[in-house]
């Protein structure tokens, strides 16, 4: 039996810091700002691979706290398709860009920097979707 294709495997965090989230700005294509993440690396859990991530980018330790959702639509990562799990993550203190993040910043997730790279812009519309209902009760959201 032939051995199966798969299309590569992405690991993303929201990260939530008192009344902000996390953004890096990407050093390569596709450019834009950008949710935290990568690829997972073989033997490594998608949970491990979003931590992982989150740390080189941008130099937090975070806790995962919920996933938010999988995004696996053809043409989200111009680079070819891509699954990507995205979770909810807290932090704190000061994200420093490193690894592949040209930029790192703390952004009030009711008003983002554009432009936004990938398909982030809809992850991000789905996870104030997800606060306001009370689903991801961020510290901004009201009660």
């Amino acid at each position: 039996m032939p051995k199966p294709q798969s299309l590569p495997v992405a690991a993303d965090s929201i990260i939530e810091i008192d009344d902000k989230i996390v953004l890096i700005e990407r050093k390569n294509f596709p450019f834009g700002w950008a949710i935290p993440g990568g690829f997972v690396d073989v033997g490594e859990t998608i949970e491990h691979a979003a931590v992982r991530e989150a740390l080189e980018e941008t130099s937090l330790e975070v806790t995962l706290r919920a996933l938010l959702g999988i995004y696996s639509r053809p043409g989200r990562d111009p680079r070819g398709q891509t699954i990507t799990a995205v979770y909810v993550a807290r932090s704190s203190g000061t994200p420093r860009a490193a690894d592949d993040a040209k930029a790192a910043g703390l952004f009030d997730p009711l008003h983002l920097p554009a432009p936004l790279a990938f398909d982030h812009a809809e992850i991000l519309a789905d996870y104030l979707r997800f606060v306001e209902r009370g689903e991801f009760p961020a510290p901004w959201a009201k009660p």
